[in-house]
């Protein structure tokens, strides 16, 4: 049974408020946690599986760091029923020789849990196409930059 739209619609108004003020410098990435259950599964195309609010934090905080050049600025979202997806994109520092920027299309999807709160979040973009602007831009990690682990857990089955 899905939340009355109205609920569904709310939360991902203030969920994408929030990430426009983190584009902005005026919130941190580790805020976004406060939108997830305490038993939430997020899925990072590079980090992997994530389960749990105190580990949700520690990957916020450590998969962002030394990325604070980085954008993800969000183009829309879409619901349906208690399924959510927000486009966004990810602009790298630098820009090629035509001046455009190092972009690459990025989609989440959430599963909204009720009272504010998402259970699930899956982020997915084209790591080839993020490794091969990383290599074209020259960008190299600033201070504080964590890689993502070697073998992260792939599993992007949802909570039941």
């Amino acid at each position: 049974m899905s939340h009355p739209r109205e609920e569904v619609q709310a939360t991902v108004d203030r969920y994408c408020a929030l990430r426009a003020s983190i584009e902005a410098g005026d919130a941190t990435w580790t805020d976004l946690a406060d939108f997830f259950t305490d038993d939430v599964v997020y899925l990072d195309p590079a980090w992997g599986r994530v389960e749990g609010i105190v580990e949700l934090r520690a990957f916020l905080d450590e998969s962002m760091r030394g990325l604070d050049d980085w954008r993800f600025p969000i183009e829309f979202s879409a619901i349906d029923g208690d399924h959510v997806v927000v486009k966004w994109a990810q602009v790298t520092p630098g820009a090629r020789a035509d001046g455009s920027e190092y972009r690459q299309s990025g989609i989440s999807t959430l599963v909204y849990a009720g009272n504010g709160k998402f259970s699930y979040e899956e982020d997915l973009l084209n790591m080839v196409h993020v490794l091969e602007d990383l290599q074209e831009s020259g960008w190299r990690p600033r201070p504080g930059f964590q890689a993502p682990p070697a073998d992260p857990n792939r599993d992007w089955s949802r909570p039941t």
